[in-house]
């Protein structure tokens, strides 16, 4: 089979994954990324189901094991504190032998990146600006890397995709506020409840500490309507929507929302729900969030790192006809994403 090349965007977990095993394949595979590196923050992701023997086949759950949580129980708090409920979690039960995984969504990337980077050029602080395809290759062009010729291209770039809005349309054709708004930060100090979720819930406003593994994350979740003006790149204006949000909340919550005003490391998004007709146009596909999900609530670690794995399947067992190789990945992935 003659060495194909093929440019990934995106470094965080659909992008690795797919890397790696297209290079087990004999693909030559660039992944390209925004960030200067690797992004140490994000939620608690859970890796199980289809995600499982794609982990395994990879030699990394020994890895994954290491970097798990440490979080057995979600705990219910009132406004003054005190308990009001306390529930284990699936993950309690590892010990009789289940095998996911929960650990930080910054220590999966950075497993997944060690596996792939030594068959892979990673291309950091640089991302696609312009795609122009034919019938033998794409021109890609970068805002800092020389203009390259690819093989293919592969949107794994989440749910603000740049490979999608180039390639397929505007962001507003695909994607869909569900409803709610996440925020999250790290804690930066130890915790009361070394294995417990904290939650403190008021109707449509959830404030949580997840104690991770001793680097505690707080979530601000809370209903809201789309704004028709928000940037997912601007920090002050996140900032000023949950702290309007959370105006009036017990527990400790003024107090985490004077600590969110002084972070230089927040996530901020809408919840949205990503469903497009096809996944491919051409020799450029999409994997992962950017191709169909409900952020935060689906599964989408796990989808990322299955998608990547059949992708990649589809490609080496048909190299030299892309699109029979894209419509085959389309076909098995949806029937996992679908009930999604």
């Amino acid at each position: 089979m003659a060495s194909h090349s093929v440019l990934i965007s995106g470094a965080g977990v659909a992008g690795p994954t797919l890397a790696y095993w297209l290079a087990r394949h004999g693909f030559q595979p660039t992944v390209v990324e925004r960030s200067q590196g690797l992004r140490s923050s994000g939620n608690p992701v859970d890796v199980r189901g289809p995600a499982l023997p794609v982990a395994e086949g990879m030699g990394i759950m020994a890895r994954l094991r290491e970097s798990a949580t440490q979080a057995v129980a979600m705990s219910v708090v009132n406004g003054s504190g005190r308990q009001v409920a306390r529930v284990d979690m699936p993950a309690t039960r590892s010990a009789a032998g289940n095998p996911e995984v929960e650990l930080p969504r910054g220590d999966l990337a950075a497993v997944l990146y060690e596996a792939a980077r030594d068959q892979t050029e990673f291309l950091f602080d640089d991302t696609i600006t312009a795609l122009q395809q034919d019938e033998r290759g794409v021109d890609v062009s970068f805002d800092r890397s020389a203009r390259h010729r690819f093989d293919l291209v592969i949107g794994a770039d989440g749910l603000h995709s740049t490979t999608r809005r180039l390639a397929f349309g505007d962001e507003r054709e695909f994607v869909r506020h569900m409803g709610i708004y996440v925020a999250t930060m790290p804690l930066a100090e130890p915790v009361d409840h070394p294995h417990d979720v904290v939650l403190y819930n008021t109707p449509g406003r959830l404030v949580s500490i997840h104690p991770s593994r001793g680097n505690a994350l707080v979530a601000f979740i809370f209903r809201g309507e789309m704004i028709p003006d928000l940037d997912y790149r601007d920090t002050e204006q996140h900032k000023r929507i949950v702290t309007e949000a959370y105006a009036g909340a017990g527990w400790r919550t003024p107090e985490l929302l004077k600590r969110l005003d002084c972070s230089n490391d927040l996530y901020f998004d809408s919840v949205s729900q990503v469903r497009l007709p096809e996944w491919s146009r051409g020799r450029i596909a999409l994997l992962g969030d950017a191709a169909s999900c409900v952020s935060l609530f689906g599964d989408g670690s796990s989808l990322a790192m299955a998608g990547a794995f059949t992708l990649a399947t589809a490609l080496a067992a048909d190299p030299a006809d892309h699109a029979r190789a894209f419509r085959r990945y389309e076909r098995e992935h949806r029937v996992l994403v679908t009930p999604k």
